[in-house]
């Protein structure tokens, strides 16, 4: 196995195991309240699924579907974010409407609920996946590509 074979390997099992913790997470946290809680438990399952699939039998097509659903859990972080931050802040203004913008702003920041930051691991599994399949092997049919995830 060449080093870029073995680098493609780590990343991938860093990939599904940020997957899985996360989801974990998200599932022992009841983070399924609304529907915009479901958009990080549909990714991952489904980023799950074309794993799987991209494990049985790589082929150019499982690996676009892997890079477009990476892009999407890149998008997908900065927009928890802001929802994170847009239920923090509410709640801020619902106790106490007189506060200035900047106290509301750094309790938001550091308030444990909702965490604020926590949707950028979204982001970062993203990023992970997109290194993962760039230039992958499966997209030119190249030999051994079949192998990939190993």
């Amino acid at each position: 196995m060449n080093t870029l074979s073995t680098v493609r390997t780590w990343l991938a099992a860093v990939l599904l195991f940020g997957l899985a913790g996360t989801i974990v997470e998200l599932l022992l946290l009841e983070h399924y309240e609304d529907g915009w809680q479901f958009v990080p438990l549909f990714l991952i399952v489904v980023a799950l699924g074309v794993l799987i699939w991209h494990r049985a039998r790589p082929t150019a097509a499982n690996v676009r579907a892997l890079q477009a659903l990476m892009a999407l859990f890149v998008m997908a972080g900065p927009i928890g974010v802001g929802l994170h931050f847009r239920g923090a802040a509410e709640f801020q203004l619902e106790i106490d409407r007189s506060q200035p913008g900047w106290d509301v702003f750094k309790k938001v920041m550091t308030a444990k609920a909702p965490p604020v930051l926590a949707p950028g691991i979204m982001m970062l599994l993203g990023l992970v996946g997109l290194v993962y399949s760039y230039r992958h092997p499966a997209l030119t049919g190249s030999v051994g590509a079949s192998r990939e995830m190993e």
